[in-house]
């Protein structure tokens, strides 16, 4: 069955807004600031440590759940890290639905924190759109860090370019495909019109959310030496590692 016109306008118009607001906006400052700690950041694309293009990572159950950026300690093109940050997207139009995509980022992301927990991860999600006030807040109440840009701001952002992406549920069909035409025919200069706008109206959350980042991150253990009383030291890079090897230590053999 071909989607409604109103459910792909609302499709295209989300998946404009992960390339722009992921893509174009939080990414550089991801990469500027997993460079600087010689950390690995991943997101959609070819990897050869992994297979497609999907980011997937598994959670203390054994489900797999793909993600938009995981920022990894050790991590090259050819070799999966250690995780130390997970951030997820989403975009709604309408509040009814906020809630429940709140509790599935929730739900995604927690078990694979839990799995992941001597590490004590970062995890973030970028909302955009319509979430309830409730929604957010039970986002921040479980830790996430937030990247909120209400719909309002994403309508400021599309009539610099003189587009009225405004609409609601009693909008016509008719409408729903003239904007859906005009999205596609975007020319580039206006998506870098609208990006600036986005740039600007998100540049508070954005920096908020960035602090956090680094203040959990830059505080992140790198390294761990174990200096036995006899024998050679030893070092690692995650704390489970480091404990299975104390729980592997033969006296006899250090």
């Amino acid at each position: 069955m071909a989607a409604s016109p109103s459910h792909k306008f609302g499709q295209d118009l989300g998946n404009l807004l992960e390339e722009v607001v992921l893509y174009e906006i939080l990414k550089p400052r991801l990469e500027r600031f997993s460079q600087s700690k010689k950390y690995y950041l991943d997101c959609k694309g070819k990897r050869s440590a992994r297979k497609g293009k999907k980011v997937s990572w598994m959670d203390k159950y054994g489900n797999r759940h793909d993600l938009d950026f995981v920022i990894e300690i050790g991590g090259t093109d050819q070799k999966i890290g250690s995780p130390i940050a997970f951030i997820e997207a989403a975009w709604r139009r309408y509040t009814k639905h906020s809630k429940n995509k709140a509790q599935e980022i929730q739900g995604a992301l927690l078990p694979i924190i839990e799995l992941h927990h001597l590490s004590a991860p970062f995890y973030g999600v970028v909302l955009a759109g319509e979430f309830t006030e409730s929604a957010l807040a039970q986002l921040r109440n479980n830790n996430f860090a937030v990247i909120y840009i209400p719909y309002l701001d994403v309508v400021k952002a599309f009539a610099v370019v003189g587009f009225d992406i405004a609409f609601n549920e009693a909008t016509s069909d008719a409408t729903f495909k003239r904007a859906g035409k005009k999205l596609k025919s975007l020319t580039h200069n206006e998506k870098v019109a609208i990006r600036q706008k986005l740039t600007e109206l998100s540049k508070k959350e954005t920096d908020r959310f960035m602090e956090k980042l680094k203040a959990a991150l830059e505080r992140h253990i790198k390294r761990i030496i174990l200096l036995p009383l006899f024998g050679k030291k030893f070092e690692f890079t995650s704390v489970v590692d480091a404990l299975s090897k104390i729980d592997s230590f033969e006296l006899g053999k250090l």
